[in-house]
């Protein structure tokens, strides 16, 4: 078993490797087949986006649950309108690429064991808010693979594993905007998060839709040069 010393710096992968495991994560968004499997993991993230905003909001957050279809829901208490009620609905499609590009930028800083137990500990933080058993078993086998990896791995293993989640997030975050924008499109997804949003604010959903765009775009931009060292 290797013991991980958490706060120390690891050395950089081989540039090889790190365009390698970014083929591996676009392997894993574009294929539609693939895609529908992989696409739990950014669900996680997505769920986990709004219930940590919701707590940082002071909101009461009373569950998460995640199902087999990738949807998710997050449950929270509090003032119906307002800048926390804001917040913790456009956390959700933002959060993805947002912990994509943290994520990068602790890879840019080696800091790879590090990176592998802050997402350990997010997910077990997670796994208490879960209300459902599908959810829990997605959640607990997602953790269980970062633990393991992070205990069980020889150093090049680990970097391989948390680069690719990383250009997953990174990846995966863009997907889910441009598929909430052909559903709304053709007529779907009518309590989308765009469209609470814009109950909520005024400003109409094309503008919120524009910001997910904006942000998993830029994250992907941002996060890709820095994994890539330019």
């Amino acid at each position: 078993m290797v013991t991980p010393e958490i706060f120390a710096t690891q050395p950089a992968p081989d540039r090889w490797l790190v365009i390698g495991t970014a083929v591996l994560a676009l392997a894993a968004v574009a294929p539609s087949a693939i895609w529908r499997l992989s696409r739990n993991a950014i669900t996680i993230a997505h769920e986990g986006g709004h219930g940590l905003i919701a707590l940082v909001t002071g909101r009461r957050l009373e569950g998460i649950r995640l199902h087999s279809d990738t949807s998710g829901l997050t449950v929270s208490r509090g003032r119906p309108t307002g800048p926390g009620m804001i917040l913790t609905a456009a956390a959700g499609y933002t959060a993805p690429p947002l912990l994509g590009l943290g994520g990068a930028w602790l890879l840019a800083a080696h800091r790879i064991t590090l990176l592998l137990w802050v997402a350990t500990a997010l997910l077990l933080a997670m796994l208490v808010m879960i209300r459902n058993a599908y959810g829990a078993l997605t959640v607990v086998l997602t953790g269980a693979a970062f633990l393991l990896v992070s205990w069980l791995t020889e150093p090049e293993v680990q970097a391989a594993f948390a680069y690719a989640a990383v250009w997953f997030l990174l990846l995966g975050g863009v997907r889910p905007a441009f598929e909430l924008q052909v559903k709304r499109r053709h007529g779907g997804a009518p309590d989308s998060d765009a469209d609470q949003l814009a109950r909520m604010t005024h400003v109409p959903p094309a503008m919120w839709l524009f910001l997910f765009h904006a942000v998993s775009l830029c994250s992907l931009i941002g996060g890709g040069r820095w994994l890539l060292g330019l």
